[in-house]
């Protein structure tokens, strides 16, 4: 059977495709060369998330360009494909198989799309079926993955690292944090009440911490443990955690102020800020593995934070950080962690 190259691409190569995104430009090219006026296409597809629902690629046929938008559930219904795409063309969009959920690809014409045109672009539609299937299925696995493990160590983990006892040493900034007199308020809270109390924590440090480059690795009862792992040098990991630690105090100091408005108690919390070397990777039962961080640095972080409540202070520094920084830090001389043999140079921010 001759098929269209576009159509004998979707029926041979295009469930191998790495992703929407390339999926979308490939297919968008194929078109181009078949003859299709093309100057743009979307695709959305739903993803298992506790906050996106839909993900849509948007492509620019004149640079090739492929970016992503996202539609949340709280949100209004997404319109990012349809709409962008009606700013540069006509436009014709299919939705694609038969599942209650299914992907919508749209196009945008350099003109109106005569009736022909119309029947091979819903055609092109019919055939993508199958490999957009595909796609969708290794799209949802990938969401649910970021949103129980983060980003990075989900890359890791599609990338095969699996086995239990396998990871790599990395240089990274150490986050660790978390609330204070939390047991205490959990005894007077109702149960609802509190998970909306550790919701709104999570999300000004974890938001904090993401927005500036960095990975929660866990969440630990009313606690976080995240990395901003040493890509081009310390300084900027350093400089990166201390950006992120001091919007999360800006978030939390909002978030005191709307609660004693309600007539409610504030929420302090203390954190800790330690760079060294960590092992990230599997550990665990051999039926139930984790991917996080272990090693020296981690013992370090998590200690110096347990030192934030003794000195009366709500952020501490390790002097590994400091050596990096040229952000104003406060000294606090020299402390003896628990657990850790030798002594650690200790500081924190001016205000803190």
């Amino acid at each position: 059977m001759d098929l269209p190259t576009h159509l004998a691409w979707l029926v041979d190569e295009a469930s191998a495709s790495r992703g929407p995104d390339r999926f979308l430009s490939d297919l968008g090219g194929r078109l181009l060369a078949d003859g299709f006026p093309l100057v743009g296409g979307a695709l959305t597809l739903a993803v298992p998330h506790p906050i996106v629902a839909r993900r849509t690629w948007l492509w620019q046929a004149e640079t090739g360009e492929v970016i992503e938008a996202l539609g949340f559930a709280a949100g209004p219904p997404n319109q990012a494909g349809g709409g962008w795409l009606s700013t540069l063309g006509p436009v014709q969009e299919d939705k694609v198989g038969q599942a209650p959920d299914r992907p919508v690809l749209g196009w945008a014409g350099a003109r109106s799309f005569g009736p022909a045109e119309i029947g091979r672009l819903q055609q092109a539609a019919r055939f993508a079926a199958a490999p957009l299937a595909a796609l969708a299925e290794r799209a949802a696995l990938a969401t649910l993955l970021e949103a129980y493990l983060g980003r990075r160590s989900a890359a890791r983990v599609q990338a095969g690292a699996l086995r239990r006892g396998t990871g790599e040493t990395i240089r990274a900034v150490l986050l660790c944090a978390d609330l204070r007199n939390f047991t205490a308020l959990s005894e007077v809270t109702e149960p609802s009440a509190m998970i909306a109390v550790l919701d709104a924590w999570f999300d000004r440090v974890a938001g904090a911490i993401h927005a500036f480059g960095g990975e929660v690795l866990k969440f630990i009862g009313d606690g976080v443990l995240a990395i901003f792992p040493v890509a081009s040098s310390p300084a900027d990991a350093c400089e990166a955690a201390l950006r992120a630690i001091v919007a999360a105090r800006a978030g939390m100091a909002h978030l005191d102020a709307v609660r004693q408005a309600q007539g409610l108690p504030p929420l302090p919390f203390g954190a800790a800020l330690h760079l060294g070397e960590i092992l990230w990777g599997n550990i665990g039962a051999a039926d139930r593995l984790d991917f996080t961080a272990i090693g020296p640095a981690v013992n370090l972080v998590s200690r110096l934070e347990g030192l934030c409540r003794p000195l009366g202070r709500s952020v501490l520094i390790s002097g590994a950080v400091a050596a990096e920084t040229i952000m104003p830090l406060v000294p606090l001389g020299e402390h003896t962690l628990r657990g850790i043999a030798a002594p650690c140079a200790v500081f924190t921010l001016p205000d803190a």
